[in-house]
């Protein structure tokens, strides 16, 4: 009987009395490949291009580590991918900037999760499609225009002039986005939130924000009419 490979961590799988004076070495790199499913780190950097991660047969591949660290400056939409039929968990940290770029972690051929910046995720792929199991979201500091995704919580710092930041477009229902004023300027320089097609607290128009100290979040009601809607003020 030949020797086979597991299916998700494609670990050698070896048969009785095969590999005779090799069956160490093939057991030592079965035991690296399960370090880095239980502990591996790497860090990859996205720019312009989609990243495909790696899971060769029988040996230590980039796409078998747990922790998985996302780093550079988006040029385009871009998507990471592991391979069809893999079960497996990660933990994903998304330090790009995004650019008014998105970022996807998916398998290949299937759906995934829509990464937001700064964020670090606890993720799983049950062989088609991968999943977000937690999301530890993170405060970012935001001076410039920019279109964010659901999620996002901002820093807004207005002291060089008034800022937009758009909301995501094709909100689903539950999504939020968190507001504060940074620098205590909104009297001065507003913060202005951009509908991006969706109402805003039942009105088609941007959400101008003028008060000095402002700290709020809006959540995406599912229903066309209200759109975004305040949870707190």
């Amino acid at each position: 009987m030949a020797n086979s490979t597991s299916a998700s961590l494609k670990l050698t799988v070896q048969a009785t009395g095969e590999n005779s004076g090799t069956w160490g070495q093939i057991t030592n790199t079965n035991l690296l490949i399960l370090e880095q499913a239980i502990g591996g780190y790497d860090a990859f950097n996205i720019t312009n291009a989609a990243r495909s991660l790696t899971f060769t047969n029988g040996a230590v591949s980039n796409g078998k580590n747990e922790v998985i660290k996302l780093t550079g400056t988006l040029e385009s939409n871009l998507t990471v991918s592991i391979p069809n039929s893999i079960e497996k968990t990660y933990i994903v940290e998304d330090t790009c900037n995004h650019a008014n770029f998105t970022l996807t972690f998916k398998t290949a051929s299937g759906t995934g999760v829509l990464l937001c910046e700064g964020h670090c995720y606890t993720l799983y792929s049950d062989g088609t499609n991968v999943y977000k199991a937690g999301e530890l979201k993170k405060w970012r500091a935001v001076s410039a225009a920019e279109t964010v995704q659901a999620g996002a919580q901002l820093l807004v710092n207005t002291n060089s002039g008034a800022v937009t930041v758009t909301l995501p477009a094709s909100p689903s229902a539950g999504d939020e986005v968190h507001f504060v004023d940074q620098g205590y300027d909104f009297n001065t320089n507003a913060l202005t939130v951009g509908r991006n097609s969706s109402n805003i607290a039942n009105a088609a128009s941007d959400l101008v924000v003028n008060t000095q100290g402002a700290a709020f979040s809006l959540v995406f009601s599912g229903d066309a009419t209200t759109g975004w809607t305040y949870t707190e003020k």
